[in-house]
């Protein structure tokens, strides 16, 4: 029996893994449900990833990577870093929610499954450079951590994005020079 030439397949399973944690969570992610999703045999997603944690990390990889490229597209270095930031979170947060949702679920899913742990931490330290090219590495870590919050409490309480109010909060935390503090 000759084995079917297909290329795309194991990008199949991450989209399927994606689509199946956005309608079930997590908790509904199995080899079986995803290889439904995907229309794959179920051996097919064992054979490209062995345990459901290495298929959570493609997941939490490819999810992260939407955030990053909404980052990327305000990323001006002559621009005002609070608006910036508060645009690209109006931007994030502006779009389809479940997709943040899942971002979220499979990011904060790292408490539990050890194995995440690497993709998340990995992301915060990627992301916090991006930051700190505009600011200093202690102030971009607070912006990172505001606004995860921010995101947070919109997801939680089901209130409209407050960009003024972002913006506002983001600008507190921004020495008055953009720099590190005492520049």
């Amino acid at each position: 029996m000759s084995r079917r030439h297909d290329p795309e397949r194991r990008q199949r399973i991450i989209d399927a893994a994606i689509r199946v944690v956005r309608r079930k969570g997590i908790a509904g992610l199995s080899h079986r449900s995803v290889a439904a999703e995907a229309d794959v045999p179920l051996g097919s997603t064992t054979y490209h990833f062995t345990t459901l944690d290495e298929l959570l990390v493609a997941a939490l990889r490819q999810s992260n990577e939407g955030f990053d490229t909404v980052l990327a597209a305000h990323d001006r270095p002559e621009g005002d870093l609070a608006t910036d930031l508060a645009r690209a979170l109006g931007e994030w947060l502006g779009g389809e929610r479940t997709g943040v949702e899942l971002e979220y679920e499979l990011y904060l899913a790292a408490l539990r499954r050890p194995a995440l742990r690497p993709v998340a931490a990995e992301w915060t330290e990627e992301t916090a450079e991006r930051l700190a090219r505009r600011t200093d590495p202690l102030t971009a870590r607070a912006l990172l951590a505001l606004m995860d919050g921010i995101c947070l409490q919109v997801l939680l309480t089901g209130t409209a994005y407050d960009e003024r109010y972002a913006r506002e909060a983001l600008a507190r935390v921004i020495p008055p020079t953009g720099g590190a503090p005492g520049t």
